[in-house]
């Protein structure tokens, strides 16, 4: 038996869990890393078929801006999903686990006792989310700069915030990481504010305000530009689009009402003069439809269980670049990403620029990376590249970093057995990390 198939390799996101076993490409589950209750329940149930009704859902989460608040809740997690989804044995198993950079020690001994004595796995590794991501790409392309010079700048954008990370022979270099205290949580709490404030109340409603992010919104590449154009009316308005709320009876999930209107402001791409752009949306919206949604827009019909979007699409995501405006005292990515560089050896510099990777759910939103680029483009000097390259899939992207780790034939010498644990305690095996 390969060594692979009994290690458990569990990326323990703040949003998402992904669980699958080593050796594989993807993940055996995908769950969320919380427990929700019905407001007609009074019991605290598991997510995991993907067709409850979330509608007013009230949530709660194992982990806080990243880290571990809540063990007890999150062994209640972990044991449905070994027992119920992934149906593994922890005795007999080892277990990889990914764990945010700077954790405190005192998280540290919550997790080992977690792993060794309530779930009694026979040995643990534990890794950091951008050191696996940076094997996961090396790996991929063999004969690339990022894996001859063993070198790389993981931006990684996640549900908590969103670090970037220099990884040098496959550790991240902790005095270099810059962080930046916005993810997609933050995200989905300022849209959610946004709607409730121009349209309907939405305060309760996480996951349906999570799919409308999700779903309709994107960075802009010209923030004024597209200000002056979500202030028109009718047609000439490529941004405005229609959410429709799940009513309990028909539908229990939302949906965007008409999607080839919400697609219209990609045209934008081909010509920065809105006036030429194409305004039908395929024969699915005629002009006239569009034409009344200002008026809409002005007097919020109550009665209707749905809400247009315009210029919130693409400001919400716009945060990731300037949390100034929403009143953080911190840099925005780009700036965050050339002091991470700038903290290195200056013989990094241009490898690093040159080696940049995108991971995280936030990296989804459509144009992300080409922002991102013409920011950093000025404030890198003239004579190094500028390479961003987005993972794949950037929210399984460390969990195949590690699927790729546990197959390997030293992955078990790598380990702390749980006898170690109890000779020698948590303090001491940790020091195996390199933390």
């Amino acid at each position: 038996m390969s060594t692979s198939t009994n290690v458990v390799v569990l990326d323990n996101g703040g949003g998402l869990i992904k669980a699958g076993l080593g050796g594989e490409r993807d993940p055996s589950a995908v769950v969320p890393n919380c427990l929700y209750r019905p407001p007609a329940s009074k019991k605290w149930l598991h997510l995991t078929s993907g067709d409850e009704d979330l509608t007013s859902a009230a949530v709660r989460r194992p982990m806080d801006r990243g880290y571990l608040i809540n063990p007890e809740l999150q062994r209640e997690i972990w044991s449905h999903l070994f027992n119920s989804v992934l149906r593994i044995t922890p005795s007999q198993s080892s277990l990889l686990l990914t764990e945010p950079l700077f954790t405190l020690p005192s998280i540290q001994r919550s997790v080992d006792e977690l792993v060794f004595e309530e779930f009694n796995f026979r040995a643990l590794y534990v890794a950091h989310p951008p050191a696996l991501v940076h094997l996961r790409e090396a790996t991929r392309r063999p004969s690339g700069l990022l894996s001859r010079a063993q070198c790389s700048l993981v931006v990684d954008a996640g549900f908590s915030f969103t670090h970037a990370s220099p990884v040098f022979h496959n550790f991240p270099l902790n005095y270099a990481v810059r962080r930046i205290d916005l993810g997609g949580k933050a995200l989905t709490n300022y849209l959610k504010e946004l709607v409730s404030f121009r349209s309907v109340n939405v305060m309760e409603e996480t996951f349906i305000i999570d799919d409308v992010k999700e779903k309709l919104c994107f960075v802009s590449l010209d923030v004024d530009r597209d200000l002056s154009i979500a202030r028109k009316s009718g047609k000439e308005n490529l941004f405005r689009c229609t959410y429709v709320l799940p009513d309990g009876v028909t539908h229990t999930k939302g949906f965007v009402k008409y999607p080839d209107q919400a697609r219209r402001y990609l045209a934008l791409r081909e010509s920065s003069l809105p006036s030429s752009l194409p305004v039908e949306a395929d024969g699915v919206m005629n002009s006239s439809e569009i034409a009344e949604q200002p008026e809409d827009r002005k007097r919020v019909d109550l009665s209707k269980n749905e809400f247009d979007l315009t210029n919130e699409r693409f400001l919400v995501p716009e945060m990731i670049f300037r949390p100034a405006d929403l009143g953080m005292n911190q840099a925005g990515l780009a700036e965050c990403i050339v002091r991470a560089v700038n903290a290195c050896h200056p013989h990094l510099h241009p490898v690093l620029y040159e080696s940049i990777i995108l991971t995280g759910g936030s990296t989804l939103f459509p144009q992300f990376a080409e922002r991102l680029e013409r920011e950093l483009r000025p404030l890198v000097p003239d004579d190094y590249n500028v390479e961003i390259t987005t993972q794949e899939d950037p929210i399984l992207g460390v969990w195949r970093g590690g699927s790729l780790l546990a197959s390997s034939p030293d992955f078990e010498a790598m380990c702390v057995t749980k006898s170690e644990y109890e000779e020698l305690g948590s303090a001491r095996c940790r020091k195996r990390f390199f933390h």
